[in-house]
């Protein structure tokens, strides 16, 4: 074996445990969905409504929303801020320009006007410190959308609902974003690059964001997940757990956030704060926010390492779990009312 070779080999084996050792894991509640998932009660049975009939809605109803689809994007706009207004929430509307030159995009695009729909609760003890709660509402072309993103949108809007009158010492703030799809996703063109490089300029205080990104789809089959290199080496292959995802600079905010979570519900989850070159870690509105040195996370059923139907035509609604998403929701809205509510000072 020449010199060369295991020189290679040893770099493969180094870089190995540098991002082993780089990552850090956390599991709470990891037991069967199929032995372990008790019946919904009557909160979560209220919540299972208000999501199907969003999900419905968007990616039913509407289907495609994009700028390929203007008027079904703006629709599913309108339909955000419309939902939000009802809850009695402060909502605003961020419209942008598309920049030039940063990516090729089709003339037609030129005209259109994407925009960001945001609702505000202030806090009542700590008014500038705020938790950002974020999902995009656009689909990729060629998909309906139903788990991407219709999932996280429904959510967004029923954590809204459930929020609404409520008095929190923290500013919550719940952000839907336009344009994280193809042709923009990591661009400057982004919705949420827009709107996180805004928070930035104008210094707000964002002691964590979290990005609410395919929520819909559990699997008890063996075999049902998978993962990128090298996760899977330490990671289960079944499918029936939510994750938790961030880069290294935002872990202690994943691990604060996450036991918040197995605190207030009995849900499987998985998490993992792993460097960005890892695929996957920054597929979403949270990476940003890392742009701009916020901490945030993504929660998410991990999108194509787990749906079969990422990205194609057959992402409908009625492919969505609705037990799980319903449980899933009702833990996230009592883990931000924690949040939000906390005492302690949030160093993150």
């Amino acid at each position: 074996m020449s010199f060369r070779l295991i020189s290679f080999k040893l770099v493969i084996i180094y870089s190995f445990f540098a991002l082993t050792i780089g990552c850090t894991q956390m599991r709470y509640h990891n037991e069967s969905l199929s032995e372990g998932f008790e019946e919904l009660n009557k909160e979560e049975l209220a919540i299972l409504q208000q999501l199907k009939r969003h999900i419905v809605f968007l990616a039913g109803t509407l289907g495609q929303r994009n700028m390929d689809f203007p008027k079904q994007l703006e629709r599913a706009a309108a339909y955000i801020d419309e939902s939000f207004r009802v809850q009695d929430h402060k909502v605003s509307s961020h419209e942008y320009t598309l920049q030039k030159g940063l990516i090729p995009f089709p003339p037609e695009f030129k005209d259109q006007v994407p925009r960001n729909i945001e609702a505000e609760i202030p806090g009542d003890d700590y008014k500038d410190e705020i938790i950002l709660v974020g999902a995009h509402y656009d689909s990729v072309i060629g998909s309906p959308g139903a788990n991407d993103n219709a999932t996280g949108v429904a959510a967004l809007l029923e954590i809204g609902r459930l929020l609404s009158g409520k008095k929190m010492k923290r500013t919550v703030r719940l952000v839907a974003f336009v344009n994280e799809e193809s042709p923009f996703f990591a661009t400057k063109n982004m919705g949420s690059y827009v709107y996180a490089q805004r928070c930035h300029k104008k210094q707000e205080n964002i002691r964590g964001m979290i990005s609410l990104e395919t929520l819909g789809y559990y699997s008890d089959i063996k075999g049902s997940q998978t993962y990128p290199f090298p996760l899977g080496f330490f990671k289960p292959d079944t499918g029936n757990y939510l994750g938790f995802v961030s880069n290294i600079r935002s872990r202690h905010f994943l691990k604060d956030f996450m036991k918040r979570f197995g605190d207030q519900v009995d849900f499987a989850t998985e998490g993992v704060a792993i460097p960005q070159i890892i695929p996957g870690i920054g597929w979403s509105d949270h990476r940003s926010f890392w742009k701009f040195d916020y901490p945030a996370i993504m929660v998410t059923d991990t999108a194509l390492f787990r749906y079969p139907y990422y990205h194609t035509q057959e992402d409908t609604p009625e492919k969505i779990h609705y037990n799980h998403l319903a449980r899933v929701v009702s833990g996230l809205l009592k883990s931000i009312e924690s949040l939000a509510n906390d005492s302690v000072t949030l160093n993150f």
